[in-house]
């Protein structure tokens, strides 16, 4: 499986990605999460890299893409959201699925929000649209949209230490010895970047503004009931089972797995995600 490792500009922001497979055949967008980057997809894409066109982008301040200064570039869902989705446009992605995690979610959502029409279905691995979903896990991050402080703000720099990665990576997976050091040492590499705190800052902010918008979501999934697996870390410390499965009540067809593992899932299951995400495609392709 060839895998190329490209960059376009969008707006004066490069954008970097990894792109893989067949661009006739259907495509599929891979939008990761909090700290992460593309390179959380490396063990996905060889798995369905032969069946379909696969894309995964950096956000902008995330991985190997440009972090512009914020003072340019204001860091929020909305812009992340625009980027991406122009993105797509510069890269000729017409139609396409949508795998989502973690931050992924409400970027890839506002997208279809945006162009409904383009994305034909969604893969939520981990990516919440319901209140239900967050967990007790988000209270120092709530304390700090009721109040948002320079106190607030600075308790929330403990998320950004490399403890609290190995503790996403790592917490409720049963057996540690499957989960690689390589994503999470490079996970605290780029969070480590000059100014990179005061993004991560910023969002954690900015979600509120996610968490607003989740009943548009769920009037999306609603009028527009798009083919929707959800494969889903049962122990994940920060988005509960609950949030996976709420996408039934406004998509009675969506397909909900749980699989005994944590947030990063595909750190030590990815063989079975790929094995959904297989047969899901093709029925979403025929439908």
């Amino acid at each position: 499986m060839t895998v190329n490792y490209r960059t376009s500009d969008v707006n004066g922001i490069r954008i970097f990605y990894r792109q893989a497979g067949n661009p006739t055949a259907p495509a599929l967008l891979l939008l990761h999460g909090f700290p992460s980057g593309s390179h959380m997809f490396r063990n996905l894409i060889p798995f369905l890299g032969e069946r379909f066109h696969l894309v995964a982008p950096d956000f902008p301040g995330f991985g190997q893409s440009d972090m512009p200064e914020r003072s340019k570039y204001p860091y929020t869902f909305a812009n992340l959201a625009d980027t991406i989705g122009g993105f797509t446009e510069k890269i000729g992605l017409k139609k396409f699925a949508v795998y989502i995690f973690d931050y992924g979610a409400p970027v890839g959502l506002r997208m279809a929000l945006n162009f409904p029409g383009r994305i034909f279905a969604i893969i939520s691995q981990n990516g919440n649209a319901y209140e239900e979903g967050l967990s007790n896990g988000w209270d120092p991050i709530r304390a700090y949209w009721k109040d948002a402080t320079q106190a607030n703000r600075d308790a929330l720099r403990a998320f950004l230490k490399p403890e609290t990665t190995t503790f996403q990576y790592t917490h409720g997976v049963a057996d540690t010895s499957l989960v690689s050091p390589d994503g999470r040492s490079l996970d605290d590499f780029y969070l480590g970047r000059p100014g990179a705190d005061e993004i991560q800052l910023d969002l954690f902010k900015d979600y509120a503004n996610n968490v607003a918008l989740y009943p548009k979501f769920q009037e999306y999934f609603r009028k527009h009931q798009p083919p929707l697996l959800a494969v889903w870390g049962k122990n994940d410390p920060f988005f509960l089972p609950a949030g996976a499965e709420a996408f039934k009540r406004d998509i009675p067809k969506a397909t909900v797995q749980f699989f005994d593992t944590g947030h990063f899932a595909l750190e030590t299951h990815c063989r079975e995600i790929a094995d959904a995400i297989v047969p899901f495609l093709a029925r979403s392709l025929v439908n």
